[in-house]
């Protein structure tokens, strides 16, 4: 079988592929078009989100047997018309589903103690102890929206603290010893700090919206290391600046290109230009599952699954 890497990755995923028997190109600048023409003579291919994979796409693969995402999220593949095709689709949350946990828990922890803000004044020569006093993650209610591989990660996470961790899922049955699945109005009436770890589809987009931040019964804090198209940032931005979010931690953006290498080039509108601003927003970009091992885990995790299904 020949498989057409079309990203980097760690070279693990090459080099055990090769192994086990497989012919691997790469073509990391070839555009679309042009490998349109050619992925008629692969049977599988090896994608982050360089380009969306459409229904063109996929009648010129004729010859296609898998695609593999190394990552998490398969919205940039038209999985249906993939699955008519045949084609398995293979993505890989479980390498790095810790870094996100982990990622989640340390922006939380960042806001709630004023690190950035206070980080930045001592560089400006500003020692103000008051104005950076914290708040404590213990006795909070944490609710997780989504409680699939990165929810359960970032449940795990939270284990070692004084807390109640709740998750709402639209799955039945998902809960589990690290967190208590409720319905979404006890999920709203409780919580003191919501984290998104959502995939992006047709049911999750803009579905952080005013009239669902408003449903709160408490202001709250808000975390997304999930999708930045998930979340309506024009009507986060109100509930910031009104208080009912005390505070937010984005490793997503709504404005983010679709291959998440970059934001849109084109003048970003007023509400990015607040969060840029505000004190109790914190920006990172699209890394929480981005670290050194987790590289290592999800190359593992492709490769792995290949073998099990193909060899």
């Amino acid at each position: 079988m020949k498989i057409l890497h079309l990203d980097t990755n760690h070279e693990l995923l090459k080099n055990q592929l090769n192994d086990l028997g497989f012919t691997n190109h790469e073509d990391f600048t070839t555009p679309k078009e042009a490998i349109e023409s050619k992925i008629k003579d692969y049977d599988g291919i090896i994608i982050r989100s360089r380009f969306t994979i459409d229904k063109q796409f996929l009648d010129a693969a004729v010859n296609l047997k898998f695609i593999g995402r190394v990552g998490a999220g398969l919205e940039n593949i038209d999985e249906d018309y993939a699955q008519q095709k045949g084609v398995y689709l293979i993505s890989a949350p479980e390498g790095n589903r810790n870094a996100v946990g982990e990622h989640t828990l340390g922006m939380i922890l960042s806001l709630f103690n004023k690190f950035n803000k206070a980080n930045s004044e001592i560089k400006q020569g500003k020692w103000l102890r008051e104005d950076n006093r914290g708040v404590e993650l213990d006795g909070k209610t944490i609710g997780i929206i989504g409680y699939g591989n990165m929810g359960k990660a970032f449940a795990r996470k939270l284990r070692g603290f004084d807390v109640e961790v709740l998750c709402y899922d639209i799955k039945e049955d998902v809960g589990d010893a690290c967190a208590r699945q409720v319905s979404l109005t006890e999920f709203q009436e409780r919580v003191d700090v919501v984290s998104l770890h959502t995939p992006q589809t047709p049911q999750t987009l803009n579905m952080i919206n005013e009239r669902f931040i408003n449903a709160f019964q408490k202001p709250f804090w808000f975390m997304n290391t999930a999708r930045g198209k998930n979340v309506v940032t024009a009507d986060l931005v109100r509930a910031l600046k009104s208080g009912k979010v005390l505070g937010a931690g984005l490793d997503v953006l709504e404005y983010e290109n679709a291959s998440f290498e970059s934001l849109f080039t084109s003048e970003l509108p007023d509400a990015f230009q607040y969060l840029i601003e505000a004190e109790q927003v914190l920006l990172t970009p699209h890394v929480a599952g981005w670290t050194v091992e987790s590289k290592v885990k999800l190359a593992q995790t492709i490769v792995d699954k290949i073998k099990a299904k193909f060899c």
